[in-house]
């Protein structure tokens, strides 16, 4: 285990107190009888810190960004067989006339 996945574990570990925080703050809330107007400020800031660590970790976890240009060295040549029985010719785009004659209304 990386330090980005233990950091996107606590990051989903502050949301989850986080929402429980704002679950017993809306409890109180109705015993004290009182509207909700929104979390308090200390659960906003759980929010905030939470996302940044989750997000940091998802952009670090997964690893390298690799290279989407066909002519990298990177990328590698992924060739199918040459097997008849992939090959399916029996499909709907025989519904469909070779020619399509588009005429525009003059």
């Amino acid at each position: 285990m990386g330090l980005g996945f233990i950091i996107g574990v606590f990051g989903v570990l502050i949301l989850s107190h986080a929402a429980y925080s704002t679950i017993q703050y809306r409890g109180l809330l109705k015993i004290m009888e009182e509207e909700f107007s929104g979390p308090p400020v200390n659960v906003v800031l759980e929010l905030l810190l939470g996302f940044v660590f989750c997000i940091w970790a998802a952009l670090t976890v997964p690893g390298n960004f690799l290279s989407i240009h066909p002519d990298s060295e990177e990328n590698r040549i992924v060739s199918l067989s040459a097997n008849l029985d992939f090959m399916i010719f029996n499909h709907r785009a025989k519904a469909f006339p070779l020619e399509i004659d588009m005429k525009l209304k003059d």
